[in-house]
C-alpha cells in the first residue's frame, strides 16, 4: 500500500495552528482573573468603607450587641446599619441585616454556631472567622476595618490575627483591635501559671501586625475581677502586645454594669467605643493623629 506524507508546510502550519489554540486556552483564564482581580483592586482602593467587626464570646449569639449598637446609633445622627453573620460546623454561612448604600462605617458581627469555650474550640473559631473574613473582602471591597471582641471574641481575633491576617494584611490593613473582658491567661489569677492559651498567643506574638493599635478593657465588679474574668488574665495581654504593635492601651471600668456580661452596654465603654474605636477627629484616637506624646507600651 503506497504511503502519502503530508506536505511538510501543511503539517507544520497544522502544529502551529494547534499551539495557538493551546495558548489561547491556556491564556483566557489567566487573563479573565487578572481583569477581575484588578477591578477588585481599583474598587478596593477607591473604597471609603471601614466596618466595625464584632466577635462575641463564647455561647454569645449574633445578637449579643444589640443593645451596644442600639446605644452607639442613639448617639450619633448618621446611623450605622448592621449585618450579622453566622459560621455554622458544616461551612455554610447565614446572612441577618445588610449594609446601606452610603454607610462607610457599618457593623458587622460574626458568630459561631459552635460558640463553646476552651482551647481548641478558639482555634476552631478563629478559622470559621477566617471564612467568614474571606466572604466579606469577596462582597465588599473595604481596605481597612477595625475589630472588636467580648470576652473570648477578643481571644479570636489574637489567634486569627496570628494565624490567618497574613492572607489579607498586603491589601486591607486592621486598624485598631478593641478587646473587651478578655482572659488572656483564662480563669488564672497569676501569670506565674500561664494556661496553654497565654503561651500560645505569647509563642505567635511575632506575627502580629506592627502597625496596629490595642485596646483591652477590663472591668471590676470587685478588687480583682468582672465576676467572671480575673483582671490580672485580661493585664496578661500586655505580655502578647507590648512593645509588638503601634499602640497598646489598658483601660479598666468601674462601678454599674461592671460585671462581665453587661461590660458591652456599659456607659463608660460605649464611650471608649466612641472615642478610641470609631473614626472621627478625636485627638484620643491614635489612628486620627500623626504623632504623640504617649507612650502607651508602659501603661
Amino acid at each position: 500500500m503506497l504511503k502519502i506524507e503530508e506536505n511538510p508546510r501543511k503539517k507544520s502550519r497544522r502544529i502551529l495552528i494547534s499551539l495557538i489554540i493551546v495558548l489561547i486556552l491556556i491564556a483566557l483564564p489567566t487573563y479573565i482573573w487578572m481583569k477581575h482581580s484588578n477591578k477588585y483592586l481599583a474598587l478596593q482602593e477607591k473604597s471609603r468603607m471601614s466596618p466595625v467587626i464584632m466577635v462575641p464570646g463564647s455561647s454569645a449569639t449574633k445578637e449579643r450587641f444589640n443593645q451596644l449598637i442600639q446605644i452607639l446609633n442613639k448617639n450619633t445622627q448618621k446611623k450605622h446599619s448592621v449585618l450579622k453573620m453566622e459560621v455554622y460546623n458544616n461551612g455554610k454561612i447565614s446572612y441577618n441585616g445588610t449594609i446601606a448604600r452610603n454607610d462607610n462605617e457599618p457593623f458587622i458581627i460574626i458568630s459561631f454556631e459552635n460558640n463553646k469555650d476552651g482551647l481548641s474550640n478558639i482555634k476552631k473559631q478563629a478559622s470559621m472567622l477566617n471564612e467568614a473574613f474571606g466572604e466579606l473582602t469577596n462582597q465588599y471591597y473595604f481596605n481597612n476595618f477595625k475589630a472588636f471582641g467580648h470576652s473570648n471574641g477578643g481571644l479570636i481575633w489574637t489567634y486569627w490575627l496570628e494565624h490567618y491576617y497574613s492572607e489579607y494584611d498586603d491589601q486591607i490593613k486592621i486598624k485598631s483591635l478593641m478587646t473587651l473582658g478578655t482572659p488572656y491567661n483564662f480563669a488564672e489569677k497569676s501569670i506565674e501559671t500561664p494556661t496553654q492559651m497565654f503561651t500560645e498567643l505569647k509563642k505567635y506574638r511575632n506575627k502580629l501586625p506592627k502597625t496596629l493599635n490595642v485596646f483591652s478593657i477590663a472591668g471590676t465588679e470587685n478588687y480583682d475581677s468582672d465576676g467572671l474574668v480575673p483582671e490580672e488574665s485580661v493585664q496578661a495581654g500586655k505580655y502578647i502586645f507590648q512593645k509588638r504593635v503601634a499602640h497598646y492601651t489598658t483601660m479598666t471600668v468601674t462601678g454599674d454594669e461592671a460585671q462581665h456580661s453587661s461590660l458591652p452596654q456599659n456607659k463608660q465603654i460605649v464611650k471608649i467605643i466612641e472615642e478610641y474605636l470609631l473614626d472621627g477627629k478625636n485627638p484620643n484616637n491614635p489612628v486620627n493623629r500623626r504623632e504623640t506624646n504617649q507612650n502607651n507600651d508602659d501603661r
